[in-house]
């Protein structure tokens, strides 16, 4: 059998890392505060919180909520917070930004729950493209995470990768 062909890659001791599977494909939301906003320059708190008591918040039940306002208005900080508490008791993630500044949460929150001794001593390929734009802070927050454990970390596939950190051999 000289003729046989050997997956060289399956063999390695690599290990891959896909972001795109930490991935949560749950609805996301984009709540714009300049609807709440009188004459689209400012918020009347009076009015304000009375929306929020006749608002249904249940309708952002188990959902990604992305709150901010897209237009140049005089809106006070409390206002987030008080949206925030509305939220809580509904939605499954809330911040502060536009749906990107949710994808990277979402993606940093995900990337958290991995325990980096699992790669301790390990030669680690994060894998670099696919079907989804995963974002660059994803990449750097785990090669953050990981560096301090591993023997090496790349980025690509393992059949063609680019080197990114190899520890010191002691």
């Amino acid at each position: 059998m000289e003729n046989e062909i050997i997956n060289r890659v399956a063999q390695s001791p690599l290990v891959t890392i896909d972001l795109e599977e930490l991935y949560d494909h749950g609805d996301r939301v984009l709540y714009d505060l300049k609807d709440n906003l009188f004459e689209g320059i400012i918020l009347k708190e009076k009015d304000f919180r009375t929306f929020l008591k006749s608002h249904d918040w249940s309708q952002y039940r188990d959902k990604h909520v992305a709150v901010y306002c897209s237009v140049d208005a005089i809106v006070p900080r409390w206002a987030y917070m008080l949206l925030a508490v509305q939220l809580e008791p509904f939605a499954k993630t809330i911040v502060f930004g536009n749906l990107e500044d949710l994808g990277n949460e979402l993606f940093r929150k995900a990337i958290e729950k991995i325990d980096p001794m699992d790669f301790k001593g390990k030669k680690v390929v994060i894998k670099g493209c696919g079907k989804l734009e995963v974002p660059i802070s994803a990449y750097v927050e785990l090669t953050s995470r990981l560096r301090p454990y591993v023997a090496s970390i790349m980025y690509g596939e393992p059949c063609s990768t680019v080197p990114v950190y190899k520890a010191k051999r002691s």
